[in-house]
C-alpha cells in the first residue's frame, strides 16, 4: 500500500485522480454573493 495503490489517498495523489479516499474540494461561496450587492430590495 503506497504510491502505486489506486485505492489509497497517496496513490490517488500520485496518479492525480479523485475518489472516495480523495474527494474534490468544494469552493466556498464568496461573502459578496451572500449579501447580493447588485440586487435592489423589493
Amino acid at each position: 500500500m503506497g504510491k502505486g495503490d489506486k485505492k489509497t489517498k497517496r496513490g490517488k495523489i500520485n496518479r492525480g485522480s479523485h475518489g472516495v479516499r480523495r474527494p474534490r474540494i468544494k469552493k466556498k461561496p464568496k461573502p459578496e454573493d451572500k449579501i447580493n450587492v447588485n440586487k435592489k430590495a423589493q
